[in-house]
């Protein structure tokens, strides 16, 4: 019998059991982030500019990190719900081995075409383009560990386990933090690094992280017990695999290349502007990171229910998750609209900066709640194995936001605001349509067996 099932029990105290650990890491990561900017901004807004822009192709990295994250999550979470202890290993050694392969071609392709990768956003300083490649340099050769540590992850929490990946990222995270101000500031025998420091301590924390994985992981008796990860036999494994990651991929990739866009446009008025939304965004991410948390557990609970055939109980899990995620988006708003001021004050002292943090921090406040509804929507379907609607809804508003944000901006009294309205405006769309298209889904799929049959005999 296969332990952490989720087709058992409880509902809310299963999805918050599951839940925690994962936003607990969620919390974690964005403590990290913002000690990351806290840091790197007391070298100035040139600074954080070079690492929000260098950052990027971290956050492009997540587009194939999703191929088998999300198959290993999926799949592992069904094969439990179907007590299928061969599908389990199947889709482990299958995502494993695809991740692996990606990490170093991705990783590969950063190192060698770093300068016109970074030359791409068009940045007149040359001091950032500089301090950006160096950085890009140093991440692109620890991209393996970043891979495999999210795959990890996904397997765990997909098979229902969320503590021992938050455990194992709580540490990395530490590390990370720790290592932060003595290799970007120096101090004691280490040089200050500046900006190089910060990808440097990245490196390190995420490698650690992956030996605390790959220890850990021989222990688990059903997950990877017998697996020989250099034979290529799981064809058709691997194909589910990409079926079920792609188009959560795709989304990702098209996300983060839109927002290279966007970040053109807000290049545009200066390297201050750059650095204000790489900041705002990592204190927005107080509501999408945990969000992301219910996320993932929400994919796992569907995932098993739906291996098991439980529809009234995804039925009843989602929208318990909703209620849940529903109370933290409220909470965001009103921290990032009445504190927005106090909360950015602490990174940058510029003025100019202060001023056009809080603006970006009060206008992307209107849209916590339903990025939050969206976000746990998306994990919803996922764990149906229906991976497509969140994409297609994402890819679509997501592109929209360059020619809006191109057309407000011209807008007198907005400008550069204008950009943060398009973030916005559409983010509260896609909560909007995503939540709507999955209550659908549910509603068809909850109807008696004669009605059903009716409907197809009419249709």
């Amino acid at each position: 019998m296969i332990k952490n099932n989720l087709t058992e029990g409880n509902i809310s105290k299963v999805l918050l059991k599951l839940a925690l650990p994962i936003m607990g890491t969620s919390f974690v990561q964005m403590a990290y982030n913002l000690t990351d900017m806290f840091w790197v901004g007391k070298l100035g807004s040139l600074a954080v500019a070079a690492v929000g822009t260098g950052g990027f192709f971290m956050w492009l990295s997540m587009a194939f990190i999703f191929i088998s994250k999300i198959g290993a999550e999926v799949g592992v979470a069904q094969s439990v719900g179907r007590d299928d202890v061969t599908g389990i290993r199947s889709t482990v050694k299958s995502a494993l081995q695809i991740n692996v392969i990606l990490a170093l071609v991705y990783g590969g392709i950063l190192m060698l075409f770093k300068r016109p990768l970074i030359q791409f956003f068009d940045i007149k300083e040359v001091e950032v383009v500089d301090q950006a490649v160096a950085y890009l340099a140093i991440v692109g050769g620890g991209m393996i560990f970043s891979f495999s540590n999210q795959v990890f992850t996904a397997i765990l929490n997909g098979y229902g386990n969320s503590r021992t990946p938050f455990v194992i990222n709580v540490i990395g995270l530490l590390i990370n933090m720790v290592l932060d101000p003595l290799l970007i500031l120096g101090g004691g025998p280490f040089p200050a690094l500046g900006v190089k420091g910060a990808a440097i301590a990245t490196v390190i924390a995420q490698m650690i992280g992956t030996c605390i994985f790959v220890y850990n992981m021989r222990k688990d008796p059903v997950l990877f017990s017998g697996l020989d990860f250099f034979k290529f036999t799981e064809s058709k494994r691997i194909k589910q695999i990409i079926r079920l990651g792609t188009p959560v991929a795709l989304q990702s990739g098209l996300f983060t290349i839109f927002a290279m866009f966007i970040a053109r446009v807000i290049a545009g008025y200066g390297a201050t502007p750059v650095a204000v939304q790489r900041i705002g965004s990592q204190i927005e991410s107080i509501s999408w990171m945990t969000a992301g948390g219910f996320s993932t557990a929400i994919s796992a609970f569907v995932g098993q229910n739906y291996g098991a055939g439980k529809w009234d109980r995804i039925k009843r899990g989602y929208f318990t998750a909703l209620y849940l995620v529903g109370g933290i988006g409220i909470f965001a708003t009103c921290l990032l609209y009445f504190g927005g001021g106090t909360i950015f004050s602490a990174f940058l002292e510029e003025e100019e900066a202060v001023r056009l943090g809080i603006d970006y921090l009060k206008i992307l406040a209107y849209s916590q709640i339903f990025m939050c509804i969206e976000i746990t929507t998306a994990g919803a379907f996922n764990g149906l194995g229906k991976t497509v609607p969140p994409s297609i809804v994402g890819i679509i508003l997501n592109f929209l936001r360059i020619p809006t944000a191109m057309f407000l901006t011209t807008v007198d009294s907005l400008g550069l605001n204008g950009v943060w309205w398009s973030i916005s405006s559409t983010s509260i769309l896609k909560g909007i349509i995503l939540t709507s298209w999955f209550i659908i889904v549910l509603g068809v799929n909850l109807q008696p067996k004669e009605e059903k049959l009716i409907v197809k005999t009419q249709n």
